[in-house]
Protein backbone atom coordinates (compact mmCIF):
# COMPACT_ATOMS: atom_id res chain seq x y z
CA UNK A 1 0.00 0.00 0.00
CA UNK A 2 2.80 2.16 1.09
CA UNK A 3 4.67 1.81 -2.53
CA UNK A 4 1.25 2.76 -4.13
CA UNK A 5 0.55 5.50 -2.19
CA UNK A 6 -2.76 4.23 -0.70
CA UNK A 7 -3.39 4.59 3.07
CA UNK A 8 -6.52 2.33 4.63
CA UNK A 9 -9.68 4.44 5.51
CA UNK A 10 -10.07 5.31 9.26
CA UNK A 11 -13.05 4.03 10.83
CA UNK A 12 -15.43 6.79 11.46
CA UNK A 13 -15.64 7.28 15.27
CA UNK A 14 -18.48 7.25 17.45
CA UNK A 15 -19.82 11.40 17.72
CA UNK A 16 -20.54 12.75 21.42
CA UNK A 17 -24.36 12.60 22.02
CA UNK A 18 -26.02 15.47 23.90
CA UNK A 19 -27.43 13.48 27.02
CA UNK A 20 -28.31 17.07 29.32
CA UNK A 21 -32.10 17.40 29.98
CA UNK A 22 -33.72 19.97 27.81
CA UNK A 23 -35.80 22.49 29.84
CA UNK A 24 -36.95 25.69 27.48
CA UNK A 25 -37.76 24.98 24.09
CA UNK A 26 -39.25 27.91 22.26
CA UNK A 27 -40.89 27.98 18.78
CA UNK A 28 -39.31 28.72 15.54
CA UNK A 29 -39.64 32.32 15.77
CA UNK A 30 -37.01 32.51 12.56
CA UNK A 31 -38.68 30.26 10.62
CA UNK A 32 -36.14 30.22 7.66
CA UNK A 33 -35.85 33.74 6.83
CA UNK A 34 -32.24 34.17 6.77
CA UNK A 35 -31.82 37.55 5.43
CA UNK A 36 -31.89 40.92 8.22
CA UNK A 37 -32.30 43.95 7.14
CA UNK A 38 -29.63 45.52 9.81
CA UNK A 39 -26.88 44.55 11.96
CA UNK A 40 -27.92 42.58 15.29
CA UNK A 41 -31.70 41.75 14.35
CA UNK A 42 -31.00 38.42 13.94
CA UNK A 43 -28.40 35.68 15.14
CA UNK A 44 -28.28 32.45 14.73
CA UNK A 45 -26.08 29.84 16.07
CA UNK A 46 -24.78 26.63 16.64
CA UNK A 47 -21.20 24.19 18.04
CA UNK A 48 -19.84 21.38 16.46
CA UNK A 49 -16.81 18.80 17.10
CA UNK A 50 -13.16 18.42 15.92
CA UNK A 51 -11.41 15.65 16.57
CA UNK A 52 -7.89 15.58 17.97
CA UNK A 53 -5.10 13.03 19.17
CA UNK A 54 -6.56 14.51 22.90
CA UNK A 55 -10.40 13.98 22.21
CA UNK A 56 -13.01 16.33 20.92
CA UNK A 57 -12.63 19.62 20.83
CA UNK A 58 -16.32 21.57 20.95
CA UNK A 59 -16.68 24.81 18.28
CA UNK A 60 -19.45 27.17 19.48
CA UNK A 61 -20.20 29.90 16.90
CA UNK A 62 -22.95 32.59 16.54
CA UNK A 63 -23.29 34.38 13.21
CA UNK A 64 -25.42 37.77 12.33
CA UNK A 65 -27.71 37.22 9.24
CA UNK A 66 -26.92 40.74 8.25
CA UNK A 67 -23.80 40.26 7.46
CA UNK A 68 -23.05 36.56 8.45
CA UNK A 69 -20.14 37.70 10.00
CA UNK A 70 -18.95 35.46 12.96
CA UNK A 71 -19.99 38.04 16.31
CA UNK A 72 -19.14 35.30 18.97
CA UNK A 73 -17.54 31.86 19.31
CA UNK A 74 -16.04 29.79 21.71
CA UNK A 75 -13.70 26.71 22.26
CA UNK A 76 -13.87 23.80 24.84
CA UNK A 77 -13.22 20.39 25.30
CA UNK A 78 -16.94 19.62 26.96
CA UNK A 79 -19.80 19.98 25.49
CA UNK A 80 -21.71 22.28 28.30
CA UNK A 81 -23.83 24.62 28.68
CA UNK A 82 -20.60 27.48 29.47
CA UNK A 83 -19.57 26.26 25.73
CA UNK A 84 -22.41 28.30 23.99
CA UNK A 85 -22.91 30.84 26.65
CA UNK A 86 -19.27 32.00 26.45
CA UNK A 87 -20.02 32.62 22.65
CA UNK A 88 -22.85 34.78 23.20
CA UNK A 89 -21.15 36.53 25.49
CA UNK A 90 -18.42 37.36 23.14
CA UNK A 91 -21.28 38.13 20.43
CA UNK A 92 -23.01 40.89 23.34
CA UNK A 93 -20.21 42.30 24.31
CA UNK A 94 -18.48 42.85 20.55
CA UNK A 95 -21.78 44.06 19.32
CA UNK A 96 -23.00 46.08 22.52
CA UNK A 97 -26.32 45.13 24.14
CA UNK A 98 -28.73 44.81 20.52
CA UNK A 99 -32.24 46.05 21.10
CA UNK A 100 -35.07 43.64 19.79
CA UNK A 101 -32.46 41.06 18.62
CA UNK A 102 -33.30 37.43 17.93
CA UNK A 103 -31.19 34.50 18.55
CA UNK A 104 -32.41 31.29 16.86
CA UNK A 105 -30.25 27.98 17.60
CA UNK A 106 -31.48 23.97 17.98
CA UNK A 107 -32.98 22.23 20.87
CA UNK A 108 -30.15 21.04 22.02
CA UNK A 109 -29.85 20.57 25.84
CA UNK A 110 -26.91 23.34 26.15
CA UNK A 111 -29.61 26.16 24.37
CA UNK A 112 -32.50 25.21 26.49
CA UNK A 113 -30.03 25.07 29.63
CA UNK A 114 -31.30 27.58 32.68
CA UNK A 115 -27.90 29.27 32.58
CA UNK A 116 -28.02 30.22 28.74
CA UNK A 117 -31.83 31.04 29.03
CA UNK A 118 -31.44 33.05 32.05
CA UNK A 119 -28.31 35.10 30.24
CA UNK A 120 -30.56 36.06 27.20
CA UNK A 121 -33.52 36.81 29.44
CA UNK A 122 -30.91 39.90 30.96
CA UNK A 123 -30.08 41.33 27.75
CA UNK A 124 -33.57 40.94 26.12
CA UNK A 125 -32.85 38.55 23.23
CA UNK A 126 -35.95 36.61 22.06
CA UNK A 127 -35.32 33.34 21.84
CA UNK A 128 -36.34 30.94 18.37
CA UNK A 129 -35.40 27.57 17.87
CA UNK A 130 -35.43 25.17 15.24
CA UNK A 131 -37.52 22.22 15.24
CA UNK A 132 -36.61 18.98 16.27
CA UNK A 133 -34.43 17.09 14.24
CA UNK A 134 -34.62 19.91 11.88
CA UNK A 135 -31.68 20.96 9.74
CA UNK A 136 -32.71 22.90 7.49
CA UNK A 137 -34.36 25.85 10.15
CA UNK A 138 -30.64 26.49 10.71
CA UNK A 139 -29.48 26.46 7.35
CA UNK A 140 -27.31 29.69 7.47
CA UNK A 141 -25.16 28.05 10.64
CA UNK A 142 -24.91 24.70 8.89
CA UNK A 143 -23.34 26.34 6.03
CA UNK A 144 -20.87 27.87 7.96
CA UNK A 145 -19.38 25.09 9.72
CA UNK A 146 -19.67 22.92 6.21
CA UNK A 147 -17.23 25.88 4.69
CA UNK A 148 -15.01 25.29 7.78
CA UNK A 149 -14.50 21.54 7.32
CA UNK A 150 -14.17 22.03 3.62
CA UNK A 151 -12.03 24.88 3.43
CA UNK A 152 -9.71 24.55 6.68
CA UNK A 153 -10.03 21.36 8.78
CA UNK A 154 -11.67 18.46 6.90
CA UNK A 155 -9.15 16.97 6.26
CA UNK A 156 -6.47 17.37 8.62
CA UNK A 157 -5.31 15.76 12.15
CA UNK A 158 -4.89 17.70 15.47
CA UNK A 159 -2.50 16.44 17.64
CA UNK A 160 -3.44 18.75 20.57
CA UNK A 161 -6.93 21.06 21.39
CA UNK A 162 -4.68 23.84 20.95
CA UNK A 163 -3.67 22.90 17.69
CA UNK A 164 -6.77 22.43 16.67
CA UNK A 165 -8.16 25.58 18.85
CA UNK A 166 -5.53 27.89 16.73
CA UNK A 167 -6.54 26.65 13.16
CA UNK A 168 -9.64 27.91 13.71
CA UNK A 169 -9.10 30.82 15.34
CA UNK A 170 -7.34 31.59 12.27
CA UNK A 171 -9.87 30.56 10.06
CA UNK A 172 -12.39 32.72 11.44
CA UNK A 173 -10.82 36.01 12.28
CA UNK A 174 -8.24 36.02 9.55
CA UNK A 175 -9.83 34.86 6.91
CA UNK A 176 -13.43 34.08 7.11
CA UNK A 177 -14.30 37.59 8.53
CA UNK A 178 -12.38 40.28 6.81
CA UNK A 179 -11.85 38.03 3.66
CA UNK A 180 -14.16 34.87 2.41
CA UNK A 181 -16.45 36.68 0.19
CA UNK A 182 -20.14 35.47 0.08
CA UNK A 183 -22.39 35.69 -3.15
CA UNK A 184 -25.48 36.76 -0.40
CA UNK A 185 -23.47 39.41 0.06
CA UNK A 186 -22.69 40.49 -3.40
CA UNK A 187 -19.41 39.20 -3.53
CA UNK A 188 -17.71 41.36 -0.49
CA UNK A 189 -16.54 39.42 2.78
CA UNK A 190 -18.85 39.94 6.17
CA UNK A 191 -16.20 42.94 7.76
CA UNK A 192 -16.56 44.54 4.09
CA UNK A 193 -19.84 44.42 3.85
CA UNK A 194 -20.35 46.14 6.99
CA UNK A 195 -17.71 48.79 6.66
CA UNK A 196 -19.86 49.51 3.02
CA UNK A 197 -23.13 50.24 4.87
CA UNK A 198 -21.24 52.77 7.45
CA UNK A 199 -20.04 54.66 4.87
CA UNK A 200 -23.32 55.20 3.29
Amino acid sequence: MRLQGLRARPRRRGLPKDVGQRSVIAPNVLDRQFRAEKPNQKWVADFTYIWTAEGWLYVAAVIDLFSRRVVGWSMSANMTAQLVTDALIMAIWRRGKPDALLHHSDQGSQYTSEQFQRLMADNGVTCSMSRSGNVWDNAAMESFFSSMKTERIGKRIYRTRNQARAEIFDYIERFYNPTRRHSTLGYLSPMDFEQKLAQT
